[in-house]
């Protein structure tokens, strides 16, 4: 398949960087379908805390700002 849109879009220049990688990753984009499970809430946990920390700059008590990750994250 991946031949058949190299061909099609051969006289787009813009397009062959995009199908080029989408040749060399092809495996492992499919295999993100056929997966029942992601990362999904762990990076959005990560990023709840960032912004925690981010907004609490200048905070000395690290129980206060553990307390609140916590009280978020429930």
């Amino acid at each position: 398949m991946s031949s058949l849109l190299k061909k099609k879009a051969s006289e787009l220049e813009e397009f062959n960087a995009t199908l080029t990688m989408l040749s060399n990753w092809a495996k492992y984009i499919l295999n993100a379908f056929d997966c029942p499970y992601s990362n999904g809430f762990t990076e959005g946990t990560n990023n709840k805390i960032k912004i925690i920390k981010r907004n609490a700059y200048g905070y000395r008590n690290f129980e206060n700002f553990r307390n609140r990750i916590l009280m978020t994250s429930a």
